[in-house]
């Protein structure tokens, strides 16, 4: 009897240890599963806040701060800067980035910051509606926007038929003192133009020489280098000269939407064509919120309001229904290498800075 009833207790013993064992497993079990759908849940969340660093203005970047944060309630902060700017100052917070999203700058000021470690890959929902060419290839940016570059003028000071018609016409005297620049070095839409201007001879050449000399000869004929776009529109619209080389979208904007008396000459020999885009910043704060906003500023619905209402030209082929001037306006691109621009670039403009800028001539802000 005696031995029955210790193996009796012996079973009960082990019958429950194996409960107990049962019931910490389950309880286990049902801990990691939770575990893991709350890692889940954070992965999938966006954080509270977005910092975007821009050269679009604010009025570009606050209608999307707008809409944005309506529909993610996550708060936009953006900083609108020139585009060589935002450059700078992305590669100066690279061991602490501050920014989460670069949106805006040609494809070379986005291939440099590639080159130096700055971006993160993130390949968009909407790749397969971009062209070869508005893509880096392993997607560290992605372009949303075509920008041809024209000789800006002022309709009240001058006809069509008295307009510069191509690039060279510039230099005639006859337009001394009658062109503002905005300020080359801040900006990548004129560090672009005058990077042209070089590579017209350097591509057979490999010397810049002639490109110095014909920047030379524009700096001659220039009264002024602009601290900011505004400045350079504000001056151009009040006759204090008559002549600017600019992005042709924003003369079509700044003469429909504000009254200005601009209009512009597509140049006969050929334009550049910038490529803008946009990215995320590497090891950026707000990462999942980075993303969103990457895509929500390139759907249709927003690539159509950059259009209509601030004549961006898409780059992404499902847009229909584009603004006339966009579908009536025929572009002779120039034909560019632009791994040279990147390559040469900064050392270019360096010398126009130190050996050709007239220093009396720069506005500071």
């Amino acid at each position: 009897m005696k031995s029955k009833k210790k193996v009796s207790i012996g079973m009960a013993f082990t019958l429950s240890v194996t409960l107990l064992l049962s019931a910490c497993n389950s309880e286990e079990s049902s801990s990691s599963s939770s575990s893991s759908s709350k890692t889940k849940e954070n992965e999938d969340k966006m954080e509270e806040k977005i910092v975007v660093y821009s050269p679009h203005g604010k009025d570009i970047l606050s209608k999307f701060e707008q809409q944005f944060e309506q529909k993610y309630d996550i708060d936009v902060e953006w900083l609108d800067m020139g585009s060589q700017e935002v450059l700078d100052r992305v590669r100066s917070e690279k061991n602490n980035p501050q920014a989460d999203v670069w949106w805006g700058a040609p494809s070379t000021s986005f291939d440099q910051a590639k080159d130096e470690g700055l971006l993160k890959p993130y390949k968009p929902k909407y790749a397969d509606t971009l062209e070869e060419g508005f893509y880096e290839a392993d997607w560290h940016w992605s372009g949303t926007s075509q920008t041809p570059e024209v000789i800006m003028y002022n309709s009240k000071e001058l006809s069509k038929e008295e307009a510069p018609k191509d690039w060279d016409d510039l230099l005639d005297p006859k337009w001394k003192d009658e062109i503002i620049i905005r300020y080359p070095l801040a900006s990548g839409t004129m560090r672009t133009i005058f990077s042209a201007m070089i590579y017209r001879d350097f591509k057979d050449s490999n010397d810049p020489a002639k490109g110095y000399d014909w920047l030379e000869k524009l700096d001659a004929n220039t009264k002024e280098y602009s601290a900011n776009p505004e400045m350079m529109y504000s001056k151009v619209a009040k006759g204090e000269g008559a002549l600017s080389v600019w992005a042709m979208p924003d003369v079509v904007m700044l003469k429909e939407n504000k009254n200005y008396p601009f209009e512009f000459i597509i140049p006969e020999s050929g334009t550049p064509v910038l490529t803008e885009g946009i990215a995320v910043v590497k090891d950026a704060p707000h990462p999942k919120a980075a993303e969103a906003f990457y895509e929500f500023v390139n759907t249709p619905e927003a690539a159509k309001i950059l259009a209509e209402e601030f004549y961006r030209i898409p780059t992404r082929t499902d847009i229909k229904d584009l603004p006339k001037w966009i579908t009536d306006t025929e572009i002779k691109p120039m034909d560019i290498d632009w791994k040279v621009f990147q390559k040469e670039s900064d050392a270019w403009m360096k010398h126009w800075d130190e050996n050709i800028k007239s220093g009396d001539k720069e506005i500071k802000e």
